[in-house]
């Protein structure tokens, strides 16, 4: 069974947490939410609260075949936990799927090495992806690699079926 992490902090998008964790759930994947600390709850941008399964100083990236990484404000807090920044690292490191949506992708311009890479995101943080040295694309799911990238909760049902196809493939 394939084993996916999805991070999780304060300020969280909820439709971009919940749709891709019960959709994984849906196909028969394991499915944790990753915080900073373990057994914690996490707040979204609207005040619905999920527990971490996991503190990313306790997960490693040979465990999991791939990271989700929902938007909102939470990749902001989520880039200053270094255990979760290497988490990711490392997930990159072994080219393993990361997907990320809206302001996701921040989280990969602290983590991952983005240059020359085919990314798209939330408008507002292309310049941080672009300046990570990303060459950014206004499209509903983009993929390159490992990499799965889309833009705003409306692409969620492009975005899970690509990682789907993804996790599949591997």
């Amino acid at each position: 069974m394939k084993r996916i992490a999805i991070l999780i902090e304060n300020m969280f998008d909820e439709r971009e947490l919940i749709y891709p964790y019960y959709r994984l759930l849906e196909e028969g994947y394991e499915v944790h939410l990753i915080g900073t600390e373990k057994e914690t709850d996490y707040f979204s941008k609207t005040g619905l609260s999920e527990k971490s399964t996991y503190s990313s100083k306790e997960v490693s990236a040979k465990d999991y075949d791939g990271v989700i990484i929902p938007g909102g404000f939470s990749p902001d807090y989520m880039r200053r936990c270094k255990s979760t920044v290497d988490f990711v690292k490392d997930m990159d490191r072994g080219n393993k799927l990361i997907a990320a949506i809206c302001h996701g992708p921040w989280m990969m311009a602290s983590s991952c090495d983005l240059k020359g890479r085919k990314v798209t995101s939330f408008f507002a943080i292309k310049d941080d992806l672009i300046n990570a040295g990303a060459h950014y694309l206004d499209e509903e799911v983009v993929v390159d690699g490992n990499l799965i990238t889309s833009r705003t909760p409306k692409d969620l049902p492009v975005f899970l079926k690509k990682i789907i196809e993804k996790l599949k493939d591997n």
